[in-house]
């Protein structure tokens, strides 16, 4: 991913685009011609096939700027000698997509779409774009016959901007079925100068194919960006350790262990931590299960733990400066005194899996969150906690732009004061004062995390990071990245145990 590449809400894109236009650096024909150029560069670079001999394209452009795009896209096929259509959803609605449309020539109707695709090789899908503010099914059913064509294998389709029907600013399909089958399902989707949230989240990843950034000029990159942003790799030098230091400088994660029979979740944690370089990781334990727990480590301390006055004496060691607590735990009275110690402390906490639990029961727990704190919910946890926004984030969207994970995730982050990472296929990080980060989807996919104990891991890891000196915030993104990362080095076959392992991997590729 480059450096460069931004994510923003279309809003924020458009008035970038209109600020740039207004200034008189570029026009909005300009930015049309660029644009098109980059569909076509980036078709021919994802299938080099298409360069060697012509081939035929039909090209649906809706009443837009985004139908100016296909129009333009038309044109430079035809001029590499492509057989080129046009059919588009009524006549052009902008002067910049009329003027591209007058570049073009004869168009067909969209309602009078051939049922089959025979004979074509590619389909632009330049219909809606990232304006859509209304389900795609009640523009009819044209769709249809394209899907009908990629199952056969006949077309590949590219789509500009996003596909249509798909809400750009969160990765949901409106409708009343809200289906992907309401959408253009892409095999690649080329955007310009940013990626929208909705080729992260939600239906986004799976529709929209390799998403491919197209910049758009000088002009345009320096506009501002908004509240969203992409995780990127965190900084080498952040990560190494300082050659005099000695290990309590680098700090002592506490993990807080459920009971026997239910200490794995709390190891995965305290490996996670260690390998990420905190100087000491101990285990609180409860009597009954030390026994177990001290055969099953070795560089990872153990301690008894029974209760949560036995946590404020173990507190007592300032050295203990991030704590983990939830995975394995258990959701009964001695542990919602653990969490509710832990969080009277003020010390920096990663809570996961079973003290999200809690938290979820209890208005006084959730009182006693504070801006050390980092929650890791998945979707499940998450529509404990907060409730009311799960169940918006499932109600069909039948206008855009849609609710979105972005805007759970940022909504209770302020609800709680503490940072939120929602877990998922694209990871949302968000904090108390609005911004939010956004890791996977259609960038940066690891699905064999999709396995159980990995978010454990990823706890210890964010912990590991606080116990260095990391801020919270700081240390949640960079540990979803390092755990994205070692995911997607170890790949097919991964379980959680794999993780903390590849992570020395991970830091040499960075060049820690």
């Amino acid at each position: 991913m480059s450096a460069d590449v931004r994510c923003l809400t279309t809003a924020q894109m458009r008035e970038i685009e209109a600020a740039a236009i207004r200034g008189g650096s570029v026009s909005g024909l300009e930015l049309m011609e660029v644009a098109s150029r980059g569909v076509v560069e980036c078709v021919l670079r994802h299938w080099p096939g298409f360069k060697t001999t012509p081939h035929r394209a039909l090209v649906l452009c809706g009443p837009g700027n985004n139908g100016g795009d296909g129009y333009g896209v038309a044109r430079l096929l035809a001029d590499r000698g492509w057989t080129v259509e046009v059919y588009a959803m009524g006549a052009p609605a902008t002067d910049d997509a009329q003027a591209m449309a007058a570049r073009w020539g004869a168009v067909g109707d969209l309602a009078q779409l051939p049922e089959g695709l025979a004979g074509y090789d590619l389909v632009v899908d330049a219909l809606l774009g990232n304006g859509l503010t209304r389900p795609f099914e009640t523009f009819g059913a044209q769709q249809y016959a394209v899907a009908e064509a990629q199952r056969t294998g006949a077309v590949k389709v590219v789509s500009v901007d996003v596909p249509s029907g798909l809400c750009a600013d969160s990765g949901r399909v409106l409708g009343a079925k809200g289906a992907p089958t309401d959408t253009i399902h892409a095999d690649l989707t080329v955007t310009f100068e940013t990626v929208f949230p909705g080729h992260l989240l939600g239906e986004g990843p799976g529709l929209c194919g390799p998403v491919r950034v197209v910049p758009l000029g000088r002009a345009v990159a320096a506009g501002r960006g908004g509240l969203t942003e992409l995780v990127r790799a965190p900084d080498a030098v952040s990560l190494r350790k300082a050659d005099a230091a000695h290990k309590y400088e680098h700090g002592h994660v506490l993990v807080l262990s459920g009971g026997a029979g239910h200490t794995g979740a709390a190891r995965l944690a305290a490996r996670g931590a260690l390998r990420t370089g905190a100087g000491a990781v101990s285990l609180a334990v409860p009597d009954a299960a030390l026994a177990q727990v001290a055969a099953q480590v070795t560089a990872v301390m153990v301690r008894g733990v029974a209760d949560g006055a036995a946590l404020g004496e173990a507190l007592e060691d300032t050295r203990l400066n991030a704590l983990v607590l939830g995975p394995g735990l258990g959701v009964g009275r001695r542990e919602a005194d653990l969490t509710a110690t832990a969080l009277a402390s003020g010390r920096a906490a990663v809570l996961d899996a079973d003290a999200i639990t809690l938290l979820a029961g209890s208005d006084t727990l959730r009182g006693g969150l504070h801006g050390r704190c980092v929650l890791t919910p998945h979707d499940g946890e998450f529509s404990r906690l907060c409730p009311d926004l799960s169940e918006r984030l499932a109600e069909v969207p039948h206008e855009g732009p849609a609710f979105s994970r972005v805007d759970a995730a940022r909504a209770a982050a302020r609800r709680l004061g503490a940072v939120i990472v929602l877990k998922g296929p694209a990871t949302v990080i968000a904090e108390p004062e609005g911004r939010v980060w956004v890791h996977g989807g259609a960038l940066r996919a690891a699905p064999w995390l999709a396995t159980a104990g990995s978010g454990d891991v990823l706890a210890g890891i964010i912990a590991g990071l606080i116990a260095r000196g990391w801020t919270p915030l700081r240390a949640a993104c960079a540990g979803v990245w390092l755990h994205a990362e070692a995911a997607r080095g170890i790949g097919a076959g991964l379980i959680a145990e794999d993780l903390p392992d590849a992570l020395p991997g991970v830091f040499r590729s960075l060049g820690v």
